[in-house]
């Protein structure tokens, strides 16, 4: 559906019968072509986060909060409204993730020297603990996979993603 990310079309190859390129404005991709590759990315989603349940569990494990956790693992510690501009999700869901992850013992606030009221949210070494564990289990799966593309090509897609990512963020 994509076809080879970053390679030339192929009747621009001299192939017969190959589909004409579909460029849209300024010689970017046709929209036909983004609304396949966002429909892809939906449907690629919903079977990954389907599969984390299966791998991680749920409910203690949520995708919520194994994204807040790798957040602050990315981050370093944040606020629960900086945590929620980061997610493009409301104060109070990320709220509610992170006082779940509290009484678990996987975050926990510290004073924050920049503001009396907005506490920072840190990972606890159980949380670094829980972390490592999880991305052990994501890593074994990750390399079982058969997915016949070069490393190059799929840092190409993920290339890609990112610039429809960033240019849906301006709207």
């Amino acid at each position: 559906m994509l076809g080879d990310l970053g390679a030339d079309p192929p009747e621009a190859a001299g192939k017969p019968g190959a589909k004409p390129a579909r460029t849209g404005a300024a010689g970017g991709p046709d929209s036909a072509v983004v609304g396949e590759l966002i429909d892809e990315t939906v449907l690629l989603s919903r079977q990954v986060r389907s599969l984390a349940e299966a791998l991680h569990g749920v409910g203690a494990l949520s995708g919520g909060r194994r994204n807040v956790l790798r957040e602050l693992k990315r981050s370093g510690q944040q606020t629960v409204p900086q945590l929620a501009r980061s997610r493009a999700v409301t104060r109070q869901h990320v709220q509610a993730l992170v006082n779940a992850l509290e009484e678990q013992g996987y975050v926990e606030f510290v004073d924050n020297p920049a503001h009396r009221r907005s506490r920072l949210v840190r990972l606890t070494s159980s949380g670094e603990g829980l972390l490592d564990v999880m991305q052990r289990r994501e890593a074994g799966l990750l390399s079982a996979l058969n997915i016949e593309a070069s490393t190059e090509r799929v840092d190409r897609a993920v290339q890609v993603m990112r610039l429809v990512r960033e240019a849906l963020a301006d709207y």
